[in-house]
């Protein structure tokens, strides 16, 4: 496993199964990605961000590693719920703070085995259902 760069985006398996239900593709999610840096996300602090998808129907849970890279955690239906509650933020921050932790190695294996996938790495998008 080569160094961790930045700009490369993953999403865990069940993200990857919620998704697909809500048929948001990958591309779409790259592209979604991509204005987080210009600020077009709700910053929730703690490395945790909520950003909308799918014409505004879903709204995502976004978790960062220290400006390495983004995974994308948890996915919800707007017309299901309105927000996270405080306790899952709470949850949500201290994942990030885990994930901020992770080595190489320790990324590698969860792409290994399968809990994330990679979905964009700068200007490659790997196509992933």
């Amino acid at each position: 496993m080569g160094a961790i760069t930045p700009n490369r985006s993953f999403k865990t398996a069940k993200f990857a199964k919620d998704a697909s239900k809500a048929k948001i593709t990958d591309l779409e999610l790259c592209a979604a990605i991509a204005q987080v840096p210009l600020g077009q996300v709700d910053d929730l602090g703690g490395g945790v961000f909520k950003k909308r998808l799918n014409r505004n129907q879903h709204r995502s849970i976004i978790l960062a590693r220290g400006g390495t890279f983004w995974i994308y955690e948890y996915l919800f239906a707007k017309k299901d719920r309105d927000n996270i509650e405080h306790d899952e933020l709470v949850a949500f921050r201290l994942l990030a703070k885990s994930y901020a932790g992770l080595t190489e190695h320790q990324l590698g294996q969860l792409l290994i085995n399968k809990d994330l996938l990679e979905i964009c790495h700068d200007e490659k998008t790997d196509i992933q259902k």
